[in-house]
């Protein structure tokens, strides 16, 4: 038995479409029919080489919802959850780390594990279906899986994909405080997550900096306050707004979440003296910016700090509270095209083009 999966040869190259063999279940493994699987910025990173020590080729999809089909010495999500077939779920696509060197177990950051992998991004597809862009997914022995939440389908899971994740685990790096004003740099994905959460964890004024109007529209349904547009308010204006808002002070709190270098100068223009800037946006080498150290940082007394990637506590806190406010949360509108594995290389296109905020891939469908 084979198993059809759209692959990522070479940066740059066409994709093509494989017949992949189909694994051979280890205890504890999972194998999952392919429900959904999202085309994020990295994966347009990715199809241009953009990202180091990606070993191509490879089955692309990081973050996905598939549905059990056959499980080997392993019933239980990674909360107790009874699981078995014909369950949806999702999965952490973040395997591998070791448990044992200084960032697992003294600084726990697992993210900086050396001897992480992520599954659609470090894995080859000669390792076998190990990534989303496929009909199946096999999860191996230790993937950490959660069943989906009472109340939520693949559509409210996936129109956020790694962006809700990411968006989540910025507001929380952010320790921003209830009444905040807190300006985000970007309306994509992350973009739109960590306006939604800003807004969730009480935030006084939430303000997306952003384009198209498309996107702009949906910050506003997620929980933004004010939307300016990069395409139509230039540089002074938006300072302007932010200024007035905020009585000349600048916001408490700037998310970056737009991975262009241009955006970090105005985002330390827009920040108050002891604000935080938390950089999200930036988790492939998107080039060079300039800064001056002492005008935006050390004079102001700004508090800078990364976001690379996630940790399995963000995914399992954002499901939470995306279940519980679906209503206030309605990732499913991100969705904006639906593409199959023959469709895969004009889903990236699109992606590129800001022609959709959410592609997803769906082996249902045919090409």
């Amino acid at each position: 038995m084979t198993i059809r999966a759209a692959v990522m040869t070479q940066p740059d190259a066409p994709l093509e479409i494989w017949d992949i063999d189909e694994p051979v279940l280890e205890d504890g493994g999972v194998l999952l029919e392919t429900i959904a699987s999202e085309v994020c910025g990295t994966d347009v990173h990715l199809h241009h080489g953009r990202l180091a020590g990606v070993p191509y080729p490879i089955i692309p999809g990081h973050v996905s919802v598939g549905r059990v089909l056959e499980a080997r010495g392993m019933d239980r999500d990674a909360f107790g959850a009874k699981v078995g077939p014909g369950d949806v779920v999702t999965f952490y696509d973040v395997h591998e780390v070791c448990n044992s060197c200084y960032f697992c177990t003294v600084a726990r950051q697992p993210n900086r594990c050396p001897s992480r992998r992520v599954y659609g991004i470090t894995y080859s597809a000669h390792d076998g279906p190990l990534g989303g862009w496929a009909e199946q997914i096999y999860l191996k022995p230790g993937v950490r899986i959660v069943k989906l939440p009472d109340g939520l389908d693949a559509d409210d899971v996936i129109g956020g994909g790694c962006g809700l994740f990411t968006g989540f685990a910025a507001v929380e790096r952010s320790d921003l405080a209830m009444g905040d004003t807190v300006v985000v740099q970007g309306s994509g994905p992350v973009g739109l997550a960590a306006a939604a959460f800003a807004a969730l964890r009480g935030a006084g004024l939430v303000i997306t900096i952003g384009a198209p109007k498309a996107r702009l529209e949906l910050a506003r349904q997620l929980g933004a306050d004010v939307v300016l547009s990069l395409e139509d308010r230039p540089l002074a204006e938006r300072a302007d707004v932010i200024g007035e808002a905020t009585h000349g002070r600048g916001a408490d709190v700037i998310i970056e979440a737009s991975g262009n270098p241009d955006a970090i100068g105005e985002g330390f223009s827009l920040l108050r003296d002891g604000g935080t800037y938390v950089i999200a946006g930036h988790y492939t080498d998107a080039g060079p910016t300039t800064f001056n150290p002492h005008v935006d940082v050390n004079r102001k007394h700004a508090d800078v700090r990364g976001q690379w990637g996630t940790d399995f506590r963000h995914l399992v806190r954002s499901l939470r509270l995306l279940a519980k406010y679906r209503d206030r949360l309605p990732f499913a509108r991100v969705i904006g095209g639906r593409y199959g594995l023959g469709q895969a290389e004009r889903a990236l296109e699109d992606v590129a083009a800001l022609r959709v905020t959410k592609a997803i891939i769906d082996p249902n469908i045919e090409y």
